[in-house]
């Protein structure tokens, strides 16, 4: 009876470890790490349409997707000033990671692309969301801040902090560079220009501020704690255009990023060595 016993103590003692395995690999399985959020996406992964939801402006979409808003506007007869409505289906079937259109663009009455001397900004599908003024085109009633905003942009640093974090590529995860500092630390304008958008309804950006500096750049800032321009705003190089902060992320940082022709770059080829 002994010798029986110890085998089935022996067996049971096995079948216990097994079970114990099983239960340590259900367990890794279920808590692997979270997925990173990627800010945009690229042309491989952009899907075919998107469907307007409210506080959506043309110029959001066109940035979450990689895409140039006056060529977004164009593939879908959407003209100046630019409306969207909440359930509009944007098609975002365009070539290239720019989002050029192939063959030669063609201007005239059907083309959305927008003169410097008559802006117009893609209007949100919310009236007065973040101050903005819809429907309407906004003088610069400063006419040395409207000409530098069309210039070629002049680099400056948007803030003092470190750069923590390199830009990664325009179809990588890190479109920009991160910058440290503290809470309600200065944002700078990098360069004279047009916001465009002002508000946080693009996920992974938290507060965030877009710049238009002519028809080829433009640049973010991202996970700011208070936004102090709007849409429609014209600012200088070095202005104050918001206060840094930790919205959409887990620490106090500024995501800075430049497009060019609606392509994410790396923004230390811009700006000037420290």
């Amino acid at each position: 009876m002994s010798e029986v016993s110890s085998n089935y103590r022996v067996k049971s003692l096995k079948l216990f470890v097994i079970l114990i395995a099983l239960l340590l690999l259900v367990s890794c399985a279920s808590h692997s790490p979270a997925p990173v959020l990627d800010r945009s996406k690229s042309s491989v992964n952009r899907p075919k349409t998107h469907v307007v939801i409210p506080g959506d402006t043309l110029f959001s979409i066109a940035w979450r997707y990689g895409l140039k808003y006056e060529i977004l506007a164009k593939h879908n007869r959407i003209y100046p000033p630019y409306v969207i409505r909440p359930s509009q289906v944007i098609r975002l079937d365009i070539a290239g990671t720019g989002g050029a259109i192939a063959g030669k663009q063609q201007s005239g009455k059907g083309d959305a692309r927008v003169s410097p001397a008559v802006t117009k900004k893609p209007v949100s599908t919310l009236k007065n969301t973040n101050n903005r003024q819809e429907n309407r085109t906004v003088k610069s009633a400063n006419s040395t801040s409207k000409t530098q905003a069309w210039g070629a942009p002049q680099w400056r640093w948007p803030v003092k902090g470190p750069l923590i974090s390199s830009f990664q590529g325009s179809n990588a995860l890190n479109k920009g560079i991160d910058l440290g500092g503290k809470l309600g630390e200065p944002v700078l304008a990098a360069a004279g220009g047009q916001v465009v958008y002002s508000g946080s309804g693009l996920r992974g950006y938290g507060k965030l501020l877009i710049v238009k500096h002519n028809e080829t750049f433009l640049s973010a800032y991202a996970h700011n704690d208070r936004l102090l321009v709007k849409e429609g705003d014209f600012v200088k190089a070095g202005q104050r255009i918001a206060d840094m902060g930790s919205s959409g992320t887990d620490r106090v940082k500024l995501h800075f990023e430049i497009r060019r022709d609606g392509t994410p770059v790396d923004p230390l080829k811009f700006l000037p060595r420290r």
